[in-house]
């Protein structure tokens, strides 16, 4: 048994929130902290995870920042006020400095890159606050982070090549060669 399985079944409270609107994802990650011992209830907004809030007060939170209806970060917002000592993770396929830092004022006690697996957010909700948090055992390559904003960027531009060309600041073949290749390890 791993040292974060341990400390998971020591724990009184195991009851955690994830707000995702990636419901796939959602799904995946929650039979995953499920089989690690906690109690997992889900929402798909901020709306449904307000909500949640209502009816149950989670120890433990993973809060996608960027959701359908809305910002995480108004969940993390209303979750810190009903509890405190609430264990927040906040997660983003949007990974940059101003987001992490406001996500930290709002009470996340970590800020990971999607995908995350489940045994990075374990170790990141069973992690001391005051110690310094571990790094992530298969981080993505640098090639790979690259070709995940490129393709962030094209589908948020409705698929456009040239748009993305334009916001990327690329010529469009240059994007075009780079989105007919299969993703990088």
């Amino acid at each position: 048994m791993t040292e974060s399985a341990q400390n998971t079944a020591d724990l009184t409270d195991k009851s955690l929130l994830i707000v995702d609107d990636d419901n796939t994802f959602r799904e995946r990650l929650s039979r995953a902290m499920e089989k690690k011992g906690f109690v997992v209830s889900q929402a798909e907004g901020v709306k449904s995870g307000i909500a949640s809030l209502n009816s149950k007060n989670p120890a433990f939170a993973v809060v996608d920042l960027r959701l359908g209806d809305g910002n995480g970060l108004e969940v993390v917002k209303e979750l810190q006020k009903k509890n405190s000592n609430s264990k927040i993770i906040m997660l983003t396929g949007y990974g940059n400095i101003p987001t992490a830092v406001a996500a930290i004022k709002q009470g996340a006690i970590d800020y990971l890159a999607k995908p995350a697996d489940a045994d990075d957010i374990e170790k990141a909700l069973l992690a001391d606050p005051k110690s310094k948090a571990q790094p992530p055992e298969n981080p993505m390559s640098a090639d790979r982070v690259k070709w995940e904003h490129i393709h962030r960027v094209f589908e948020l531009c409705n698929r456009n090549v040239s748009e993305t060309a334009r916001r990327l600041k690329m010529h469009r073949r240059t994007l075009q060669r780079i989105l007919y290749k299969r993703s990088p390890k």
